[in-house]
């Protein structure tokens, strides 16, 4: 049930894909909740995104607890939940991307992450939707010696 799809241009393939769980044989199948928030992701954020700068493909979404830890990232991600997506768009800087999305749509959390000043397509955005809360936090997270920082991004 892979071809299912999600939204009107999201299908669950593309919001569970993850190389990692490929190689690793490891099950990236979301739980009837995740689905559901899936859903509200896809169609509070990723349509209306696609909708104004075209066709892409996030990056990341979805990630079971098993492949979450296996690319290193913290248990409290909402990417565990199917509440957030990593997203890059090829024909606009990262940091025009979270300036629109902060102007335009509700969100729980909008982080500019691991973007440089002087290559402004490196890096990624991460945002999410939740049902239970929409904080509108807007942060940038850097490495410095090894460790993730964040901080409030001031627009």
């Amino acid at each position: 049930h892979g071809g299912m799809n999600i939204s009107r241009h999201f299908t669950l393939a593309e919001l569970t894909r993850s190389q990692t769980a490929l190689r690793r044989g490891i099950n990236n199948q979301p739980t009837p909740a995740a689905l559901l928030a899936l859903h509200d992701l896809a169609v509070h954020i990723l349509q209306p995104l696609r909708a104004r700068f075209g066709p892409y493909s996030p990056t990341s979404c979805f990630r079971s607890p098993m492949l979450n830890a296996a690319i290193g990232s913290g248990p409290n991600s909402q990417h565990v939940l199917g509440e957030a997506a990593d997203v890059k768009i090829a024909t606009i800087s990262n940091l025009t991307l979270v300036e629109w999305i902060a102007t335009n749509l509700p969100f729980d959390q909008l982080i500019l992450e691991f973007t440089t000043h002087d290559d402004p397509h490196s890096g990624w955005v991460h945002v999410s939707y939740s049902r239970s809360q929409q904080r509108g936090a807007v942060l940038r997270a850097d490495r410095h010696q090894g460790v993730t920082r964040y901080a409030p991004l001031h627009l």
